[in-house]
């Protein structure tokens, strides 16, 4: 079975003559004439007046969808969405200083989002060093060794996650 593309002309026994509009992996998309638009399997009995080729989008949204997704992960520094731990929800960081001037309170969920920020921002570093053809087997292995120590400095942090899979991991947590 060969595919008709986009702007093919048909007869179809019950709708009449019309155009067809898009293609999907099953269907036509036919806009006819006189019964406007109607999707018919690719198979189904029908007469080609003009039969168009290699104009087919037979990519579905779906694909193209993931097909974004994966791109916007790959070259964003923002991944996955990361859950508040419950008891943190709609709590707040009070920074007191020693001094008597006014405390800093802000939303904790806003500085969560930087912590998540922060962590993001690393795994692209990380990324970026492991890809990169500039440097030496040696040089990724020493910053990769910082990174760690990075991780391993916020790890206070992890109190803040909800599942333990999100949380910063130092050196002691690698073995």
């Amino acid at each position: 079975m060969k595919l008709l593309g986009i702007g093919s002309r048909i007869d179809h026994p019950e709708y009449g003559k019309g155009v067809v509009t898009n293609v999907s992996s099953k269907h036509y998309w036919v806009t006819f004439l006189e019964n406007g638009l109607e999707t018919i399997d690719l198979d189904a009995d029908f007469d080609v007046i003009e039969g168009v080729e290699d104009e087919v989008d037979s990519v579905s949204f779906f694909d193209v969808e993931r097909s974004l997704v994966k791109i916007l992960e790959k070259w964003s520094d923002t991944h996955e969405k990361v859950a508040i731990a419950d008891k943190w929800k709609g709590g707040k960081l009070i920074l007191e200083p020693d001094d008597g001037t006014a405390n800093k309170e802000m939303p904790i969920e806003t500085f969560f989002h930087k912590i998540v920020m922060v962590r993001d921002r690393i795994r692209v570093m990380e990324q970026k060093i492991n890809s990169s053809k500039n440097l030496d087997d040696q040089e990724k292995v020493d910053l990769q060794q910082y990174i760690t120590r990075i991780y391993g400095s916020l790890t206070s942090f992890n109190v803040l996650f909800k599942t333990k899979s999100d949380h910063f991991v130092g050196e002691r947590g690698k073995g």
